[in-house]
């Protein structure tokens, strides 16, 4: 109903109005609260690594600002919402969150194809993670958009003392993938979360071609239509595989 228009029956209409009750100006019948602003961008950001290395809590502490020290494991593919602003632009995204145990990857790997942006985590106190990567690698190669920003992330750095990945070791990993940025983070004390996520839209938005960056809603990335509930279909293997 048009807020408007019921304001206009609650002025004038019906009943009418008691002896002592002042009449509402046309000014005040006009006036109504301002819808919020849509977003100009609708971007998908999906995250991936082995199982264990916090990707639920990166995604709930950028979310929600909240941290569970006892997660349970990701069952398929779980997602939320976020709206950011960046160069002026309203930014709605869509994160998801993935499972990491292998049995899954037939249907995580259907997200990887309208991902915008990917950023792959792997837990500093855990070496069999990081070894991991050139997997997840073979993924994103596989299934993903070859313009995919990637941003690839060491959690847990509120363990340090038990540290098994140096970051000079995580630093060397993302050299060796043309355009991956790379960063250490902790969930649990909200270290570097909002910046892994705003850093990694602020990049997929630099790369945008000017014509999309001056256009409105009409011309964005993706209509604002209900959140998918079932996966794109999967885009044919990439012709030239990054190395890793």
């Amino acid at each position: 109903m048009d807020p408007g228009a019921a304001l206009q029956r609650r002025a004038g209409g019906g009943g009418g109005l008691g002896a002592g009750s002042p009449a509402l100006s046309g000014g005040q019948a006009r006036r109504r609260k301002q819808p919020p602003r849509p977003a100009d961008f609708k971007l998908q950001v999906i995250i991936i690594g082995s199982r264990g290395v916090g990707k639920t809590s990166l995604m709930e502490r950028f979310t929600d600002d909240t941290f569970c020290e006892a997660c349970k494991s990701t069952v398929g593919v779980d997602f939320k919402i976020k709206t950011v602003e960046l160069r002026g632009k309203k930014i709605r995204l869509q994160i998801w969150d993935t499972a990491g145990q292998e049995r899954f990857n037939s249907i995580t790997s259907a997200y990887y194809r309208s991902a915008k942006g990917i950023i792959l985590v792997y837990d500093i106190t855990k070496k069999e993670t990081f070894d991991d990567l050139p997997k997840w690698m073979k993924m994103i190669d596989k299934y993903a958009s070859e313009d995919a920003e990637l941003l690839l992330v060491g959690n847990k750095l509120d363990c340090e003392t038990d540290r098994e990945i140096t970051r000079q070791q995580g630093e060397k990993f993302a050299q060796q993938i043309t355009g991956m940025r790379f960063c250490e983070a902790s969930a649990k004390d909200n270290f570097n979360v909002d910046e892994i996520f705003l850093k990694l839209v602020d990049d997929i938005l630099k790369k945008m071609p000017l014509d999309i960056l001056r256009n409105e809603l009409s011309n964005s990335i993706l209509s604002l239509q209900p959140e998918p509930e079932i996966p794109p279909e999967l885009p044919p293997p990439r012709p030239h595989v990054r190395c890793c």
